[in-house]
């Protein structure tokens, strides 16, 4: 009997969908033509340009200052939640899991009108400092949700074989639990490294005066009109995107 070729074409149909916009924007960013309406030619001169505008770099510096130290502080809290989730079994637990679960599928809209009421209630000012702290919230969850699957295939007994061998808990943590963890720890680092540099819903609500971070400089800049250097910068972020996913995925497939 023969296949229908109907599932094939649908999928073909959604990936030129998906991704169509974006290689016409990272074919127009080697466009010589200023509006990209028409090829002129091929040109780096775009590529350029971005190392002589302060205002990105300002913006580039704060995004990653923030999604350096959120990454961190994700991970930390992530693993720890994680192994409380893994070895606990109580109402309290299920409460932690449910908590941990929620920034997953909150809306960003109402997330970053969340924390904007937060912070003004405390009397927190915007700034980088509020940018940090909101995006650690939804980075967590997902380095905890990382590690926990990583977890899912851990075997208890080589920490009660370290234990049994005169290791204390300090020890078998950190010479055994840890670095089989590791790569499910660095996989949800670097998710939460994405998720940090690319978000622009959550960050825009928390944002204050000199806290302006790429993606907002990026909205900025479409609204004033510049898309040469819009499909430059956005080029490059989508080369740091896919190769962070990449490696993200390389680690969670390296179970050995």
């Amino acid at each position: 009997m023969r296949r229908s070729r109907f599932p094939l074409l649908v999928t073909l149909a959604v990936l030129v969908f998906f991704y169509l916009p974006i290689l016409v924007l990272v074919i127009n960013s080697f466009n010589a033509s200023r509006f990209g309406s028409t090829w002129q030619g091929f040109t780096l001169q775009w590529y350029g340009r971005l190392a002589t505008q302060r205002e990105i770099w300002a913006a580039f510096r704060v995004t990653l200052v923030v999604a350096v130290s959120a990454t961190v502080v994700s991970a930390v809290l992530g693993t720890t939640a994680a192994l409380a989730l893994h070895r606990h079994r109580s109402r309290l637990q299920r409460l932690h899991s449910a908590l941990v679960a929620v920034p997953l599928v909150m809306p960003e809209i109402l997330m970053g009108m969340s924390l904007l009421l937060f912070f003004a209630t405390v009397g927190l000012e915007l700034g980088v400092f509020s940018i940090f702290l909101a995006h650690v919230t939804f980075c967590v969850s997902f380095v905890a949700m990382v590690v926990l699957g990583r977890l899912q295939d851990f075997d208890d007994s080589l920490l009660e074989a370290a234990r049994d061998l005169g290791a204390s808990a300090w020890t078998a943590t950190t010479r055994v639990l840890l670095p089989l963890l590791a790569p499910g720890i660095a996989a949800g680092a670097l998710l939460a490294f994405t998720l940090s540099i690319d978000d622009f819903v959550i960050t825009f609500f928390v944002a204050g005066p000199g806290s302006t971070t790429l993606p907002i400089r990026i909205y900025s800049m479409i609204k004033h009109g510049s898309p040469p250097l819009i499909n430059a910068l956005s080029t490059l972020l989508l080369v740091v995107t896919f190769t962070t996913v990449w490696l993200s995925q390389r680690l969670l497939e390296d179970r050995a």
